[in-house]
């Protein structure tokens, strides 16, 4: 399959998921939503004067001295052609001034709900970091329905994306899926077991 490019501008975890999943939606680019659990608290959009190529990126900036939740810039695409695959989703962010945390995320959705996720919460963008590829891979289930995908700010900062790539990728390349990394069994339970390193 021919990985599908999407230039900007040119043509926490289980909570977060869940608010994704009734988030109040504005469009505002082609393609792109304005979303989260708080949007008005941060602008969204296309910014001509920062590109990792082209002429154009996406952005999240905040706009209050204490935004509330979170900000996404987003987009939902039908799964027909990626169910069955293992699909890799890649970025070029860039972040300023980011004193809380942001993430690239991918949600795979079945009938039922969400079946895979990933928001990078466990390795977070923080701070100010000039341009970087970030990676999400999930598995898309046969019974998948819709591939939400983006990029969310929570709190201060201001963040560009561009050179957004969907593309399947072999059962060779490990998945970030947050929902298998759940244990299976308790564990634990009369707290005797040591400590992680």
């Amino acid at each position: 399959m021919t990985p599908r490019r999407l230039h900007l501008g040119r043509g926490l975890v289980y909570g977060v998921m869940a608010v994704f999943l009734a988030s109040t939606v504005v469009f505002t680019q082609a393609g792109w939503q304005k979303a989260g659990s708080h949007p008005a608290d941060y602008d969204m959009g296309n910014d001509p004067s920062t590109a990792f190529t082209g002429t154009s990126s996406g952005f999240i900036r905040s706009n209050k001295p204490s935004p509330q939740g979170f900000g996404t810039y987003m987009q939902t695409i039908d799964a027909t052609d990626y169910r069955g695959k293992r699909v890799r989703l890649s970025s070029r962010v860039k972040t300023q001034g980011i004193e809380d945390w942001a993430g690239v995320w991918m949600r795979v959705d079945s009938p039922t709900g969400a079946i895979a996720f990933d928001n990078m919460q466990d390795r977070a963008i923080k701070g100010t970091q000039d341009w970087a590829n970030h990676v999400i891979v999930l598995d898309v289930g046969p019974n998948a329905t819709a591939i939400a995908f983006g990029v969310l700010l929570s709190g201060k900062g201001s963040l560009w994306i561009d050179d957004v790539e969907i593309e399947a990728v072999g059962t060779d390349v490990p998945v970030t899926d947050v929902l298998k990394k759940r244990a299976g069994n308790p564990r634990n339970l009369d707290f005797e077991a040591p400590p992680k390193p």
